[in-house]
């Protein structure tokens, strides 16, 4: 047979193989769910997880107490920098790793085979841990845009409109059970529908944003009137009783916090085409959009508020209610509302889409309790069942708000220090285990990466300290943050686990080290055959 009919047979065996696929098996696992998405959807998972304009309005006046408006805009422009920095190596992993649950896979293979398990255990725990959590809370936090309406209309509601009434809970509660319902029913639709919600959760997040952008500043300036530049560029404020230096560090709880999430576009990433582009691609955009349409968010909402003493009076679970309401007028205030809503309840559905593509890696991989059922797949490539387990869960954990007002709160936090610590952990072991593995990642850093690391590591390490610091001094019993204390619980479970799960029952050795060598170039002998025929060809070249 000449050279030219075996260059032509094998260029005709590549082209009729799926690339991702094949890329998938060499990395140890077959093709369960579906491939039909591509860069938007990809995108549109991390993009609308971070849901940038219904994060600043959530936490804009935790930053307001801790430093005022100076630290504010000041500390968001070095979370972008440092922040990018993390998504690049982050993206690096990914492009080499494009698995589903991936955030687990990349910090075990981060750690060389012979600490892969014990990290992935780890991670696999403070994720799942994580994503449950943001899920639950994002529906409260969209329950929130509700009830504060109450507020605006001065309804006399029984007890009082206070977290220290339970009927108040309790109707909170009740409308996030409701809400969460409505996000998890949007993930049990097919993946063709699904595509639809991508879009109209991308363009609801914009629509939100334009919508303060043109009519807030028009509204503010023919009512109580704007903030003045020094005001907002200048001003500081201390209203966490912490030294000063911390205090203003603590605003980096805000807008670091702006960016817990972003590997939303991973955990698509077999579901999507071109994956070892399309997900890295995907954390890279999300997070410079978030950075740069979050930060022109800040300063028009720093313009746009009254002063801070009628900021810090206003009573209503969601303030941004009654400041619409002031500038706008009660009336009007409502369709704000509702697209504030509905920005809210698509990012929710975002969030569980990427948890539960966390949990059904997890369970593929055996070591869940029904494994067998959380890892099943429908017939057009669902994993619904870890779709119910999302919410089984995120339900539960909305129910602690019945008893105690600030458990939710802790738990919430607990889901931030478990994912910036993922984000810190991942570059820390390439710096110190594998600092020149994954170089057929397409996002591959070269001569930066290293530098890369060691920044990402500390700059995760300053935001961790943030989070499980008290955010008020001096610390009392309302006070303490008990996010330290549910972290560490559920490390020392993660560390449990894997002392007491067989080595050949989650993450086997031989399949640690055939996806670290195919991340490297290096595919096992026995992985299909067009890889060595591949081999074949370059040889012929």
């Amino acid at each position: 047979m000449s050279n030219a009919s075996v260059k032509n047979d094998v260029n005709e065996a590549v082209s009729s193989v799926d690339q991702d696929e094949l890329q998938l098996e060499q990395l140890g696992y077959k093709q369960q769910l579906h491939r039909t998405w591509h860069f938007l959807e990809s995108f549109g998972a991390s993009f609308v997880s971070l849901n940038f304009i219904g994060s600043v309005r959530t936490v804009l006046f935790l930053g307001l107490l801790a430093g005022g408006p100076a630290a504010v805009w000041s500390s968001f422009v070095v979370t972008i920098v440092f922040m990018t920095i993390t998504a690049l190596v982050i993206a690096e992993i990914c492009s080499a790793l494009p698995l589903s649950g991936s955030i687990y896979i990349w910090a075990a293979e981060s750690a060389g085979p012979k600490y892969a398990r014990f990290f992935g255990f780890v991670v696999a725990c403070w994720s799942i841990s994580a994503w449950i959590t943001f899920a639950a809370f994002n529906s409260q936090s969209t329950a929130n845009y509700v009830v504060s309406q109450l507020a605006v209309w001065e309804v006399d509601f029984p007890g009082g409109i206070s977290n220290g009434n339970v009927k108040w809970r309790a109707m909170i509660w009740a409308m996030s059970e409701g809400f969460l319902v409505v996000s998890i029913g949007m993930n049990y639709l097919p993946p063709r529908v699904y595509s639809g919600v991508f879009r109209f959760s991308i363009g609801i997040v914009i629509v939100d944003f334009f919508l303060n952008l043109i009519w807030l500043p028009i509204a503010v300036r023919n009512t109580y009137g704007f903030r003045s530049a020094k005001d907002v560029f200048t001003m500081t404020y201390n209203g966490t009783g912490a030294p000063a230096g911390w205090n203003w560090i603590l605003s980096l709880f805000f807008t670091a916090g702006l960016f817990g999430g972003f590997d939303a576009s991973g955990h698509v990433a077999e579901e999507t085409k071109h994956a070892n582009v399309t997900a890295g691609r995907g954390i890279i955009t999300s997070v410079v959009a978030t950075g740069v349409f979050g930060f022109a968010a800040t300063l028009l909402f720093l313009f746009c508020t009254p002063d801070l003493n009628t900021v810090f009076a206003l009573n209503a679970p969601q303030p941004f209610v009654q400041i619409y309401a002031l500038a706008l007028g009660k009336g009007p205030s409502i369709f704000m509302t509702i697209i504030a809503i509905l920005s809210s309840m698509m990012s929710t559905t975002m969030l569980i889409l990427a948890g539960s593509r966390l949990i059904f890696a997890v369970a593929r991989d055996g070591v869940l309790p029904l494994s067998g059922w959380i890892g099943r797949v429908s017939r057009d490539g669902q994993p619904r069942n870890a779709v119910t387990v999302i919410f089984a869960f995120a339900s539960v954990l909305l129910c602690t708000n019945l008893p105690s007002e600030v458990a939710f709160t802790s738990l919430l936090s607990s889901g931030g220090v478990a994912t910036i610590s993922a984000y810190g952990l991942i570059p820390l072991l390439r710096f110190t285990m594998t600092p020149h593995a994954f170089k057929t990642s397409r996002f591959y850093l070269g001569k930066f990466a290293r530098p890369f690391y060691l920044v990402s590591t500390l700059w995760n390490a300053l935001i961790f300290a943030v989070m499980i610091s008290p955010f008020f001094f001096p610390v009392n019993a309302q006070s303490f943050n008990f996010a330290c204390v549910i972290f560490g619980f559920v490390t020392m479970f993660a560390v449990g686990s894997w002392w007491f799960t067989p080595a050949g029952n989650w993450l086997r050795q031989e399949q640690i080290e055939q996806a670290l060598r195919s991340a490297e170039g290096r595919p096992d002998a026995d992985v299909p055959i067009i890889a060595v025929d591949t081999e074949i060809l370059e040889k012929e070249k």
